[in-house]
């Protein structure tokens, strides 16, 4: 079923926005970065994309047999924002970036640790140009210890930090998480820390460095995990699709398909027992207590699947919902997206598309006052706003076509 998306109602940023009047120059690319970009642009902030060309930022070329020469993927991450082709290797390029520092008030960079200081735009380098600058960067392994010269890769991190070796059914090889939790995760962060810098640049006037890591978003991620091995030694193995600390607590195979249940506390696993029609569960000796049933998950989970596949995930749904037990279809992706509650709760959106017409991305996660109004604009075709923004950071007509001149700036043809 193909639903309508939600309308986001403004092209650019709005007024009453809370970052309106927030310039973010974004040096970062591919994803963990963009994604900071992206979640600041949606809470108003203009932000300018700095890329070098001709390839531009690297996601541009990550595309399946079929797309077109915009990636989809580069189109979901950059929407809202503006594109700058700018050579900061060059004496002119680093003075224009410098230049754009001193009337900026964020700086994003994801590059290896050093590169921006070799270069000779580090955070001590740029503040002397803007004391008042939030500069952050997101590396691999973070600023310091014996690792933290080497680039990060999600996959690299996800198995350093050990989530691919809980991730996957018992006794087979781990896997990775499908989405890229690590990258997504770090962007988070990076917007989370960009926002406490900026409260506490509100209060004192003093802009600051703001670090966060793939590591560091990564490790995260493993909570519970620590939890158990901090207190008793415990090293998690993979558990499929089973919580570490409660059961029942997974996905189950019905008769056509699969569902989640959380039987996340006592009252939830007794109306459990009782909808599955075997109520003697709940004085069973092995599934009385939340450790019972942990210590006797994989009997207990083979008890539930062979009533739940008597019949459909919707009806299960359904009696599990009038029960008030916590349950849901495990979906696909396009059943995810085309779903209602998903358009309902803002997540997905109707977009330009830099060729024109409409696509659909996802939405902010968050609203305010009860309002989400992401970012509508198009995601910027390579160098697309280059004119446009220096004019607006007081570049005279003579100096743009200049930079032009000299491969400094790259501004594309206009299109049809």
């Amino acid at each position: 079923m193909n639903m309508t998306a939600f309308t986001a109602s403004h092209d650019m940023p709005a007024s009453h926005l809370p970052l309106a009047g927030v310039r973010v120059l974004e040096l970062s690319q591919i994803m963990a970065g963009p994604t900071c970009g992206l979640m600041l642009a949606d809470l108003g902030a203009d932000v300018i994309k700095i890329e070098k060309f001709p390839a531009g930022d690297d996601a541009r070329g990550y595309r399946r047999p079929g797309d077109s020469d915009l990636a989809p993927s580069f189109l979901m991450l950059n929407r809202g924002k503006r594109s700058l082709a700018l050579d900061v290797r060059t004496v002119a390029g680093k003075d224009v970036l410098k230049r754009l520092v001193a009337q900026s008030d964020v700086l994003t960079e994801n590059f290896r640790l050093g590169t921006m200081e070799r270069l000779g735009l580090g955070y001590e380098a740029l503040a002397q140009h803007n004391p008042a600058l939030i500069y952050c960067s997101i590396t691999g392994y973070g600023r310091k210890g014996p690792l933290a010269d080497k680039g990060g890769f999600d996959l690299i991190l996800q198995a350093f930090a050990g989530l691919v070796s809980v991730t996957g059914e018992p006794g087979r090889t781990p896997v990775k998480p499908g989405n890229s939790v690590a990258d997504i995760n770090a962007g988070i962060l990076a917007a989370f820390g960009i926002l406490a810098a900026y409260i506490h640049r509100l209060k004192t006037g003093e802009g600051q460095r703001v670090d966060t890591s793939l590591l560091q978003a990564a490790v995260q991620q493993t909570y519970w995990f620590a939890a158990a091995y901090f207190a008793n030694g415990v090293v998690a193995r993979p558990a499929g699709t089973a919580h570490p600390l409660i059961a029942p607590y997974q996905t189950f195979e019905c008769a056509d398909g699969a569902i989640a249940i959380g039987g996340a506390n006592q009252s939830n696993w007794e109306r459990i027992a009782q909808l599955l029609g075997h109520p003697e569960w709940i004085d069973d000796a092995r599934f009385m207590t939340g450790a019972n049933r942990l210590a006797h998950r994989e009997v207990l989970a083979g008890l539930i699947t062979s009533e739940l596949k008597r019949s459909g995930v919707a009806q299960w749904v359904r009696l599990f919902h009038e029960a008030g037990v916590p349950a849901g279809p495990v979906n696909d992706i396009g059943q995810a997206l085309e779903h209602e509650q998903t358009r309902s709760a803002g997540m997905v959106i109707d977009v330009q598309h830099p060729d024109g017409g409409v696509t659909r991305g996802l939405g902010l996660p968050v609203t305010l006052s009860g309002r989400s109004e992401p970012a509508s604009r198009a995601a910027p075709r390579l160098g697309e706003h280059s004119g446009e923004v220096l004019r607006e950071f007081g570049f005279a007509t003579g100096e743009i076509e200049d930079l032009t001149a000299n491969q400094v700036i790259f501004t594309p043809a206009r299109r049809a």
